[in-house]
């Protein structure tokens, strides 16, 4: 079952969903529909700009957990050559612009300007963060998403040069084991996030991550 939603800031129960997730149609990206959808395990996407707002809630939720990222031998060798340069939180505008590229291996026309003005929005109040890949001052590649409970809730990433969205993935998932995260949520799963670590929880088990009894994580934003 799909719904439409109001005005009012409510979602429906996501056990009563559409198979592939699909839970609502409508509303809008205010920060507060925004916080509280990521606070159920609900996210937004539409595949094209201007196109309804579609809210997605799976019950199998593909996750990679920080400890168990794996790196590939080649990744391995890419890091020891100190080749390229991560931050965190430096250009999160020129890394959701970035995702917002149309690319040969991840179309990013759905990133229009509401939902790039939604997520700069959250990244000021310090809901949201991005990583980002430096070669010298250029900006290579990265990923945006939003902090929530012991979650990362990765958004999108992109690639200027080969492996810059993988450089930042496990500069990300050390960044959350260095900080007391538990959980990256991918949204979807990719053979690129599945060669990574990522496999799928339950929603149950999702929640308690997402809405740990004892919430004393508190993320170092500003160093990496």
């Amino acid at each position: 079952m799909v719904f439409q939603l109001c005005d009012e800031l409510i979602f429906p129960d996501p056990y009563l969903g559409e198979e592939d997730g699909l839970l609502a149609v409508g509303g809008d990206y205010s920060t507060e529909r925004l916080l509280l959808a990521y606070s159920n395990g609900i996210f937004p996407w539409s595949a094209f700009r201007n196109e309804q707002k579609l809210w997605f809630c799976p019950l199998k939720r593909f996750v990679i957990f920080p400890n168990e990222i794996h790196i590939s031998h080649s990744m391995r060798s890419l890091i020891r050559k100190q080749r390229y340069d991560v931050t965190i939180n430096q250009d999160f505008e020129g890394v959701i612009r970035g995702c917002g590229e149309d690319r040969y291996e991840q179309p990013g026309a759905w990133l229009g300007d509401e939902i790039i003005e939604a997520y700069t929005r959250l990244h000021r109040e310090g809901w949201a963060a991005s990583i980002e890949v430096w070669d010298e001052d250029r900006l290579v590649g990265g990923l945006y998403g939003v902090l929530m409970g012991n979650c990362f809730i990765g958004e999108s990433m992109f690639s200027r040069v080969p492996s810059a969205s993988k450089l930042a993935l496990i500069a990300l998932a050390h960044w959350m084991e260095a900080n007391g995260g538990t959980l990256i949520d991918c949204q979807l799963e990719t053979p690129h996030l599945k060669s990574m670590g990522g496999r799928f929880i339950s929603y149950e088990e999702y929640m308690s991550y997402l809405q740990p009894e004892d919430d004393d994580v508190k993320y170092d934003v500003e160093n990496y």
